[in-house]
């Protein structure tokens, strides 16, 4: 079992930036793929960016790429999520999640955690 539990979250302007962290416990997450996923109130859950258990290979969704940055740290069993340029649309819940598969389906993710507000004002 792998335990998620992000960090980092808050209120910042329109154009500012955010760094989300995901620390894993449980067992190590190095061989697993790992992936941000945010929610806003009323909307379906959403993929932001992936990467995969050993090259570092990502995937971002149309909305991050550009702007965010996903990283992980296996030594530190850590995940990160550098946002910049903020939008008031990237204000939702996200969400750090594990899995064995490389995949921008929330589907395929065993591990979730809780989530980290990020609010974004104009």
């Amino acid at each position: 079992q792998v335990q998620l539990v992000e960090s980092g979250g808050g209120l910042v302007q329109a154009g500012g930036f955010l760094r989300l962290h995901c620390a894993a416990s449980g067992r190590p997450a190095s061989d697993l793929a790992m992936a941000w996923f945010r929610q806003a109130p009323g909307h379906e859950r959403e993929f932001v960016a992936a990467i995969t258990a050993t090259e570092g290979v990502t995937l971002y969704s149309d909305s991050a790429r550009g702007r965010f940055t996903i990283s992980r740290d296996d030594d530190q069993n850590t995940l990160s999520l550098h946002m910049a340029r903020l939008s008031r649309e990237d204000t939702a819940l996200y969400h750090c999640a594990a899995g064995p598969l490389f995949t921008a389906n929330p589907q395929a993710y065993q591990y979730w955690g809780q989530g980290t507000q990020v609010t974004v004002s104009a």
